[in-house]
C-alpha cells in the first residue's frame, strides 16, 4: 500500500527480499523495506524501488497523471532493486540531478542520503534506521568505530536543514520534528 507522506512525497514498505533472521546483526527494523516517491518541480522520483507486483497498476497511473519524466535515485549501490524496471517501463534515467533533490553522502562506500526540500525530507539507504519507537538511530551495521563516527560526521550537516520527515530504507518513518529525531540519534 503507498501511503502519501506529504503532498507530492509517498512512501511504501515491503518485505526485504534478502532478510535472514537468522543474521545476528539485524534485526526487526530490517525485515520490511521502503521506497519513496517524489513529484518534484521537474520530474517524478523514485528513490531505491522496489515494487511488488499489486503495485503496479497504481504506479503506472501516477507516472501517467504527472506527465514528468521519471528519474530513479539509488541510496547505495546494492539498493539497486527494481531500478532498472523502472528506469525501463517509464523512459526514465537513473541517476543525475533533479531540481530540489540534494544528495549528502554517508562516507559508507557509495551511499547518500537525498534532501527533498518541497516536503522537508530526508531519505535514508542504510546510514540511518528508524529505530521502531519513533525515533532513528545510526546504522549498526559499520565495519568499525571509526567508520561508524565517519558516518556520523558526514551526515551532521544535514542538522542544518529545516528536516520535518525522516524516511528510511528500514524501520519507520519519523513523520514530524525529523531534524530532532536526527540529532539524537548523530548524537556521539
Amino acid at each position: 500500500m503507498i501511503e502519501e507522506i506529504r503532498p507530492g512525497l509517498k512512501r511504501w514498505a515491503g518485505p526485504h527480499p534478502e532478510f535472514d533472521p537468522t543474521e545476528a546483526d539485524l534485526d526487526a527494523s530490517y525485515k520490511d523495506v521502503a521506497s519513496a516517491l517524489f513529484h518534484a518541480d521537474d520530474a517524478f522520483v523514485f528513490i531505491d524501488p522496489l515494487i511488488p507486483d499489486e503495485l503496479w497498476p497504481e504506479l503506472d497511473a501516477e507516472v501517467k497523471g504527472s506527465g514528468k519524466p521519471v528519474v530513479v535515485l539509488t541510496t547505495i549501490f546494492f539498493h539497486e532493486r527494481h531500478r532498472d524496471d523502472v528506469a525501463r517501463r517509464y523512459g526514465g534515467r537513473i541517476g543525475g540531478d533533479v531540481a530540489g533533490v540534494r544528495a549528502f553522502t554517508a562516507e559508507r562506500a557509495d551511499e547518500a542520503a537525498y534532501w527533498l526540500e518541497q516536503p522537508r525530507a530526508v531519505v535514508f539507504g542504510d546510514a540511518v534506521l528508524g529505530d521502531q519507537n519513533g525515533g532513528l538511530r545510526i546504522t549498526p551495521w559499520a565495519r568499525n568505530a571509526a567508520g561508524l563516527e565517519k558516518t556520523r560526521q558526514a551526515l551532521l550537516p544535514l542538522l542544518d536543514l529545516p528536516i520535518e520527515v525522516v524516511l528510511p530504507a528500514h524501520g519507520n518513518p519519523v513523520l514530524s520534528n525529523g531534524r530532532d529525531a536526527l540529532a539524537r540519534a548523530l548524537e556521539p
